[in-house]
């Protein structure tokens, strides 16, 4: 079964929002066309109205004169209620374009949602970790603000999916998730890798400020059929250095989760490890 995160056919079905905000641009210029018509017929049947009545009210129009004067009224008045229906026949076909694409907009934006979305925990997956690494390492580029990234990976998750099931290792990782984001702030980012592996996007955090993260963390631990089941984990980070690209900070960070689970596999906090 496709992954709905990453199916290309279900990505490519959402048009652009280029072409959304282009398609809104259209109807409100056609919108404005509608009225800026309505008031201009309205004005000319006015003013052509005014120009039969004066003169018939200034010479004192014979009976001829008056059924004419009475012809033209109504051919007039017959006039601005044709354009009336079809001003409201213009609205109307307008109101249905924009619903449709309100309608087309949301569909977009859940499509996104999907791409971007980690469906089990609800943290933002790898796909957008990329384009938010990337644009946060161009920022310290350019300004020199600290910036850190973590790798997490869950110690014994084999075990207990293969102790409790893998509906437990779910109920875990959830949990886990869950942790990660009542402890980082609103400018931080937290990431499902994939499996059991979770990374932190920490600007403005320079590595004392990382250990108060873990420290908020804590030990965690959720239940499972009446079970406490311990969630332990490792990490590794990477502070941005000058000329670091993504790939290298998540390298860096990767090759210090590998020596800090070797160095405490068993400790829910790790050591600290210059890098």
């Amino acid at each position: 079964m496709k992954d709905p995160h990453n199916d290309p056919k279900l990505l490519s079905a959402a048009p652009p929002p280029e072409e959304i905000e282009e398609n809104l641009r259209r109807i409100e210029k056609k919108d404005w066309w509608v009225w800026a018509n309505s008031i201009f017929v309205t004005l000319l049947l006015t003013g052509a109205v005014t120009s039969f009545a004066l003169p018939s009210l200034a010479q004192g129009a014979t009976t001829f004169f008056r059924i004419r004067f009475t012809e033209a009224v109504f051919g007039l008045v017959s006039l601005v209620v044709l354009f009336n229906i079809y001003t409201i026949y213009q609205q109307v076909l307008i109101k249905r374009l924009r619903r449709q694409l309100a309608e087309k907009q949301h569909h977009a934006m859940l499509l996104r949602d999907l791409a971007m979305v980690d469906a089990l925990t609800g943290l933002y997956n790898r796909r957008f970790a990329e384009q938010r690494l990337t644009a946060e390492v161009a920022r310290s580029a350019r300004k020199g603000h600290p910036l850190t990234v973590v790798l997490m990976d869950l110690d014994e998750f084999k075990y207990i999916n293969d102790t409790y099931g893998h509906p437990a290792g779910d109920v875990v990782l959830q949990e886990f998730a869950a942790a990660l984001n009542r402890v980082i702030r609103s400018g931080d980012l937290a990431v499902r890798m994939g499996g059991d592996e979770f990374l932190l996007i920490l600007p403005e955090c320079n590595l004392t400020q990382l250990q108060l993260v873990f420290s908020r963390l804590g030990p965690i631990e959720t239940e499972w059929n009446g079970r406490k089941i311990p969630i332990k984990y490792s990490a590794g980070w990477k502070q941005y250095d000058a000329g670091d690209q993504p790939e290298a900070m998540i390298a860096g960070a990767d090759q210090a989760l590998y020596v800090n689970k070797r160095a405490a596999k068993n400790q829910p906090l790790p050591a600290a490890l210059p890098v």
